[in-house]
Order: structure tokens, then C-alpha cells, then sequence
């Protein structure tokens, strides 16, 4: 076995490579070296799993939930790269066996690999992110089905990696965040094996890619009521940018995006394959409306008391109480087609173009005539305006702004698809604008 320490693997450079994470799982909420007794930890951020509406269908239980809390470890658990090693392979199992050491490997051939230690880093945190339930992942995430709601079933045909991602986290002001590609498995190795995507960089060191990689969606404008989509870019296992590859797990990378960073943004999309995650910062969830806010816009459009145009019903949004269950008696319904707010009836119905195909009575437009429900994730809202606009076909009810952001944002589907999706169901968007603005008769009286 030969070990050859590289003298520029401890060069500033080199921090960009990233700082992986603990053994053991993650005290999320506990507080931070400086915090006093009594005071809140210092938050990075939350993670919020599109698709959910606010919970899993099964409740979220420990590190398997729909939305999570980065907040200051007690104790830093960062690690930075120290010593590049050239091993011979048959010994490669040997030099990784120590658990206590981190290390990254890239299988070049059959009789020659890189390895990348690393030491500890007192000044950043860490946080992993995967399907796997074993300790060392801090958030467990499953895929989510494009056709609304979730396939918590078994992952045994899931495409998200067990060890999908990282995110290091400055323990000082102003409390960068970074996401790389892959985590580290039980004992604390990262590795690349013959098929996967690597290269050595122009300064000598080594850089690659995961089988179905990690892209990353940075708003242009900020999450703000003037945000506009960016562009879709791939996370190297360094934390590098580069463009999209052919397909999702094509072996040739994409060009190197140099004026760009892996530095999370307050609205920054994580695809992991699988299932997509914002990710909000403090300040920006200071901007988005709180549940009090949602529930009182709930009440308020209840005390308009809107009517059926044709019945004369009054309807009413169902607390989020109840759940999304069947629609109750007074649950109103929309025509996605016109935004014709209706109670439920059943006539209209237009067998020959679809049993979901109803014709307005109002207007004649043809089209799907679903039940509407609130969107109750305010993190995915970029605005606490009222609840103005539906998705369709699934019938969330948003604001307009946040109505008209996500129907604009393609979302990664397959190894080379975008589709819009609703983020509180994730279905997949239908029609011109993939989304309606809502006309609501008021009582006649």
C-alpha cells in the first residue's frame, strides 16, 4: 500500500471539499455552546419536504417528518479534509476500517484508488440527509409520489440514495449553510466506486458525482413576492456547481458553473431523486405567514359566507383539524377549467371526455370539478396574501403570488423530466397557467 500525504490538500483551497458529519443522531433542537439557560438554540434553518401539506399521511414521527429544524449543535461535529492518500485496492478495506476517521474514496481502477481524510473542524456543523433510518442520517426522507401525496411504502424501488446529502452549517455569524452531494455511511466513508462520475480537479484534488445526483434551484430575487425560478445545477460530492448532465445518471458531468456557489439561499430547491426539499432561512420564515395567520384567513373566508351559485348552499372550508379526509357537506368545489367555486352537485358530467369532467353551469367550460383545500405548509407561501388561487387539478388554495411561483417552477421528474407540480400534494399541473384564480359567490342576502 502506498500512502502519499498531499501537501495541498491542507491548503485553503481545500475547504471547499466540505466537512462531514457525527456518528450518532442529531439533538436538533438542542442549544448551542453560547446559548443561556432558557433561551432558544440558534436556528440555520428548516428543511420542508414538498408534497406533504405540513405532515406525513402517518404523522411525522423522530427524523422520519415532513419538515425539520436545523439548529446549533452543543457540540460541533464538522470534519475537514486533511491528507490525500494513493492506495493500492486490495488494502483499500484495511486503511478504511478505522470508524473514528472520515474519509471520502474514489475507486479510479481496479489496482489504484484516492483517498481523502479528514480531521476535525470545530467551526462547523454538520446535518445528513438520505432514506436510510440508521443513526448517522439526521433527516430521513422517502419518495413522493407526482400524483399527490406520499409512497411511504417500502423503499425497496426508491431512487433516493441512502446517504443522498450534506449540509454544513457555520457554527459563527452569519451562518452559511452549504449542501454537497452524498453523506457518509456507518463508518464514515463516502465512497465512488469504478461507474460513478469523478475526475481530478486542475489543482490536484478530486471531485464526483452520485449515482442519481443532487440538483439545486437557487430563486432568483430571493422566496419573496418578486421571486422568479433559477436554474436547475447539479452539487459535486465537493460542493462544487456544475450544469446538468445528459440524464440523471449519465457518467459525463457537466460544464463547471465557476460564478456560482453551494450556498443555500432562503428558497433554495434540494432534489434528491426522489423527493424535492426548500429550504427557508430564519429570516425568510419571518416573511411567510404563520398558522395563526393561515387559520384566521380560513375564518375570514368562512364569515363571507360564499354560496353555490345553483344550490344557494353555504359553503365553507373544513378546519385542518379534520384532515383531508372525504370532502365534508359544505366543502366548496371548483371548476379548475373557469375558477367557478360551486357546492358539490352532481350533474354536469361528461362522460365522453373523462369521469372527472364536469361542464359549469355558469359558464359552459368543460373540465375537472375537484373538492378545494387550504394549503396549511405556510413555508412553501411567499406571501401571507389571502387565499385567492387553486392548483389544478388538485384544488390547493394559495395566494396568487405563491399560486404563480410554483406553477412556473419546473420540477424535476425521472432522469430528465421537469413537470410543475402543486407543492402542497405534489400533482403534477394541468392547463394553460396551472393554476385559477377562485370567483366566489357572496350570500344574496
Amino acid at each position: 500500500m502506498v500512502l502519499e500525504g498531499n501537501p495541498e490538500v491542507g491548503s485553503p483551497r481545500t475547504s471547499d471539499l466540505g466537512h462531514p458529519g457525527s456518528q450518532g443522531s442529531c439533538v436538533l433542537s438542542s442549544p448551542g455552546e453560547d446559548a443561556q439557560p432558557g433561551e432558544e438554540p440558534i436556528k440555520y434553518g428548516e428543511l420542508i419536504v414538498l408534497g406533504y401539506n405540513g405532515c406525513l399521511a402517518s404523522g411525522d414521527k423522530g427524523r422520519r417528518r415532513s419538515r425539520l429544524a436545523l439548529s446549533r449543535r452543543p457540540h460541533a461535529n464538522g470534519v475537514k479534509p486533511d491528507v490525500m492518500h494513493h492506495i493500492s485496492t486490495p488494502l483499500v478495506s484495511k486503511a478504511l476500517s478505522n470508524r473514528g476517521q472520515h474519509s471520502i474514496s474514489y475507486t479510479l481502477s481496479r489496482s489504484h484508488s484516492v483517498i481523502v481524510e479528514y480531521t476535525h473542524d470545530s467551526d462547523t456543523d454538520m446535518f445528513q440527509i438520505g432514506r436510510s433510518t440508521e443513526n448517522m442520517i439526521d433527516f430521513v426522507v422517502t419518495d413522493t409520489s407526482p400524483g399527490g401525496g406520499a409512497a411511504e411504502g417500502s423503499s425497496a424501488q426508491s431512487t433516493i440514495s441512502r446517504y443522498a446529502c450534506r449540509i454544513l452549517c457555520d457554527r459563527r455569524p452569519p451562518y452559511t449553510a452549504r449542501i454537497y452531494a452524498a453523506g457518509f455511511d456507518a463508518s464514515s466513508n463516502i465512497f465512488l466506486g469504478e461507474r460513478a462520475a469523478k475526475w481530478r480537479t486542475p489543482d490536484g484534488l478530486m471531485d464526483g458525482l452520485t449515482t442519481n445526483g443532487v440538483l439545486v434551484m437557487h430563486p432568483a430575487g430571493g422566496f419573496s413576492e418578486d421571486s422568479a425560478p433559477g436554474v436547475w445545477r447539479e452539487i459535486s460530492v465537493c460542493g462544487n456547481v456544475y450544469t446538468l448532465r445528459d440524464s440523471r445518471s449519465a457518467q459525463q458531468r457537466g460544464k463547471l458553473v465557476e460564478n456560482e456557489s453551494n450556498v443555500l439561499q432562503d428558497g433554495s430547491l434540494i432534489d434528491l431523486c426522489g423527493a424535492t426539499l426548500l429550504w427557508r432561512t430564519p429570516a425568510g420564515l419571518l416573511r411567510a405567514p404563520t398558522l395563526k395567520q393561515l387559520e384566521a384567513q380560513r375564518q375570514e373566508a368562512n364569515a363571507a359566507r360564499p354560496q353555490c351559485p345553483v344550490g344557494l348552499s353555504t359553503l365553507a372550508f373544513p378546519s385542518p383539524a379534520r384532515g383531508r379526509t372525504a370532502p365534508d357537506k359544505q366543502q366548496p368545489w371548483v371548476y379548475v377549467r373557469c375558477g367557478h367555486v360551486h357546492g358539490y352537485h352532481g350533474w354536469g358530467c361528461r362522460r365522453e371526455r373523462g369521469p372527472q369532467e364536469r361542464e359549469c353551469p355558469l359558464c359552459r367550460l368543460v373540465g375537472p370539478y375537484v373538492p378545494l383545500w387550504l394549503g396549511q405548509e405556510a413555508g412553501l407561501c411567499l406571501d401571507p396574501g389571502p387565499p385567492s388561487h387553486a392548483f389544478a387539478p388538485c384544488g390547493h388554495v394559495c395566494s396568487e403570488k405563491t399560486a404563480r411561483y410554483w406553477a412556473q417552477t419546473p420540477l424535476p421528474h425521472g432522469t430528465h423530466a421537469f413537470h410543475a407540480a402543486c407543492p402542497f400534494c405534489g400533482a403534477w399541473l394541468t392547463g394553460e397557467h396551472g393554476c385559477v384564480r377562485l370567483i366566489f359567490q357572496g350570500p344574496l342576502d
